[in-house]
């Protein structure tokens, strides 16, 4: 989907502002014995105050974007989202009313009525773009883990500070603030507050920064002082100039808040405490109501709050001039032409097939960097995914989206086709089927030649390996028996075929074969204690927990059912967990183990959650909980294993110590990890690695049995992808 909102979303589509101070009377600094530390310790303490003070809201809000392109090519299809601009028009005009609903946590519900503007086919803003709206000036984080606040706890690490003026804001005394950035980083912005004396809240915010792509310059201003809107915003402006290969445009940006209703917290003594309610449905909807909204200027007309400017109203009119088919009738383009223009976008943009009555068909561009990734270990490899979606009555939902992929180092090709079936979403019960082919694998053959190598001469160059492809087809049925508790029952079968026909001859052919296929029913149980959710008409959506998952992962190989030719028991563990530390800090560990048991004939050691993915993975993928360095081989060398992962990620880690300028860098992380089995007593990963708006890079360096191993990088192209 194309759309104007879509473009901010990759601006990081920040808080907006007023064009001046109004009702501000600057007074001299010298009669007041004031500094800019004693102020910022006062609006540092009441700030994580003033941000939970607010436990309900319900407002209007009215939003009014305008587009100037200033500059195009072709190259601009590059940005994703981004509507399809006319022939010879460079400015742009949106407006959208919409009623907004905010519980505490942070728990906010949009509700679209009105949107019109002069951009054809517009559907319609999707919810994560509506969240960078719900600004709170008093949190340690401006929008949604985007920016670090200048009135956080620790601000004072990143920030300079300094006392401007003393004013008359609106009558009542008041302080200006100035801040700024004591290091480069698209993380931190420069600005001014001005703050009300004795209370310490904020009046106005105006912070502005850049990023890779876009400046940006950005005002909120707050309600009154003894109002009830006085912690919340009222307005905010925002400007923003765009920069992408040889592309520039400007966006302007209004957003305007009336409030019906606000409820704040009062001091009252503490409640007996109740059982924990899990389900946030009252306050947790959708994030847009897209389906009761009119997109004509009469709606919009009668709820609009500001009059339309002059050069506004020469948009509109421009825009439905050229509408008329009286008055303009484009040239009828040839059919070849047309052709070549939908390749194009097939090439280079992300695109949506819609059937009537059947479903819609989405894919990413066959062109796409996000696709690409290079490692070590893997070399180059490719994917490519398409996404069939059809929603039915009662909230049901078909999902089918099939995968091709190349690793180039390997001269692999992998296909894989995933349909799911969500027949009962209110108990997240769905019908799975998963077909397509794994990784090369050897047989538990080899294992027995394995575990009689000492470790100390083990070599894996030195062990001959004969690979078979696998051909699997997996079903499955899931369905969550309470909160948090999911049951998965299903079977798995594997088809592996020697990749090479042997030359040993056996005296038990039917023990040694080149084709082996096995037959497994499955039992997954899944857990996450007092996991939060809500309800979206009949589909439950679960949120988080502030406790692990813990994974339980069983099935029995059968010999003779389906043409199988062995008996194998597997069996793992696994828990893994992803905390928030705030101010865009996180920690997330993954501990699992698993074993091979009561195994006959041949059988091949494929474990589910220790395995190798020989295709492109992102940042907040598998990257965290993967060794980057392990050889491949290693994976199915043994019937047991342990290993634990553990990632930290953070803002200004250690690049900031040794570099001046890291504006580009968006995060770093650190990673550790280890495994042990049979020959690796253990195996020891550790790594660094930083994000940017283009890629993200990490360095790895492993040991084996106490030994140095190797040391390996891995990159991932991120493009658009924040």
């Amino acid at each position: 989907m194309r759309h104007i909102l879509g473009i901010l979303l990759w601006i990081t589509l920040l808080t907006p502002t007023a064009r001046g101070i109004n009702g501000i009377t600057q007074l001299h600094p010298g009669n007041y014995t004031v500094s800019t530390d004693s102020i910022l310790k006062q609006v540092i303490f009441y700030a994580p105050l003033y941000e939970s003070l607010v436990i309900d809201y319900k407002a209007e809000m009215y939003m009014k974007s305008r587009v100037y392109i200033r500059k195009r090519n072709h190259l601009i299809r590059y940005i994703p989202s981004m509507f399809k601009l006319k022939k010879g028009v460079r400015e742009y005009l949106l407006e959208s009313y919409s009623d907004l609903h905010f519980t505490e946590p942070n728990i906010y519900d949009h509700k679209l009525r009105v949107i019109t503007g002069t951009i054809d086919r517009f559907r319609g803003p999707k919810g994560n773009v509506l969240q960078y709206f719900n600004v709170n000036v008093y949190s340690p984080t401006l929008l949604p883990t985007k920016l670090l606040s200048p009135v956080s706890a620790s601000a004072k690490k990143y920030y300079s500070y300094r006392l401007d003026s003393v004013i008359k804001y609106k009558g009542e005394k008041a302080y200006r603030i100035s801040f700024e950035p004591k290091k480069r980083s698209y993380q931190l912005v420069k600005g001014y507050m001005i703050v009300s004396d004795n209370v310490w809240s904020i009046r106005e915010m105006q912070f502005s920064g850049r990023s890779e792509y876009l400046r940006f310059d950005n005002h909120v201003k707050m309600g009154e002082v003894g109002e009830k809107n006085e912690f919340l915003p009222v307005r905010y402006d925002m400007n923003a100039h765009f920069k992408f290969l040889g592309n520039k445009f400007d966006v302007n940006f209004i957003a305007l808040f009336n409030y019906k209703s606000i409820d704040i917290k009062e001091k009252r003594a503490r409640p007996k405490k109740q059982k924990e309610d899990y389900d946030l449905t009252d306050s947790y909807t959708l994030k847009c109501d897209t389906i009761s909204y009119y997109t004509d200027t009469f709606h919009i007309a009668k709820v609009r709050p500001i009059e339309l400017t002059p050069l506004e109203k020469n948009i509109y009119e421009d825009y439905y001039i050229k509408k008329d088919t009286t008055l303009y009738k484009p040239k009828p383009k040839k059919s070849s032409q047309v052709f070549l223009g939908q390749i194009g976008d097939m090439l280079i943009d992300n695109y949506t097939i819609d059937l009537a009555q059947v479903g819609s068909v989405k894919a990413s561009p066959l062109i796409n960097p996000l696709l690409l990734d290079y490692s070590g270990t893997n070399g180059i490899s490719y994917k490519q995914e398409f996404k069939y979606n059809r929603l039915f009555s009662g909230d049901r939902l078909l999902r089918i989206v099939p995968r091709i992929g190349y690793n180039f180092k390997q001269k692999e090709f992998y296909w894989r086709v995933k349909a799911d079936y969500d027949y009962w979403p209110r108990k997240r019960a769905a019908l799975h089927i998963n077909i397509g082919n794994g990784n090369r694998i050897y047989s538990s053959q080899i294992l027995d030649e394995l575990k009689e190598i000492p470790d100390s001469v083990f070599n894996f160059n030195k062990i001959h390996l004969d690979y078979f492809k696998d051909f699997y087809v997996e079903l499955r049925h899931s369905l969550e028996i309470t909160n948090g508790l999911t049951l998965d029952v299903g079977i798995s079968t594997h088809k592996r075929k020697a990749e090479k026909k042997s030359e040993f001859v056996s005296p038990d052919p039917e023990r040694y074969r080149n084709t082996y296929i096995s037959f497994a029913p499955r039992v997954r149980i899944s857990w996450t204690p007092k996991q939060y959710y809500y309800m979206n008409g009949d589909r439950k959506i679960n949120l988080h927990s502030i406790y692990p998952t813990f994974i339980l992962d069983w099935e029995r190989g059968i010999d003779g059912v389906l043409r199988s030719t062995g008996n194998y028991e597997r069996f793992e563990f696994d828990m893994q967990h992803r905390i928030s530390l705030g101010l865009i800090r996180s920690l997330y560990y993954r501990f699992g183990c698993g074993a091979f048991t009561k195994q006959e004939n041949m059988y091949f050691v494929d474990f589910v959650n220790f395995s190798k993915n020989n295709l492109p993975i992102g940042w907040s993928d598998d990257i965290g909980g993967v060794f980057q360095n392990l050889d491949r081989r290693w994976y199915n060398s043994s019937r047991k294993y342990v290993r634990g992962n553990i990632t930290y990620e953070a803002p200004f880690l250690l690049l900031p110590l040794v570099l001046k300028n890291t504006k580009h860098v968006l995060n770093e992380r650190l990673y550790f990890g280890t495994v042990v089995m049979p020959h690796l007593n253990p195996y020891l990963e550790a790594g660094y690695g930083i994000g940017t708006h283009i890629f993200d890079v990490g360095v790895f360096a492993s040991s084996m049995n106490g030994k140095f191993d190797r040391v390996g990088f891995k990159i991932t192209f991120e493009l658009f992808n924040r």
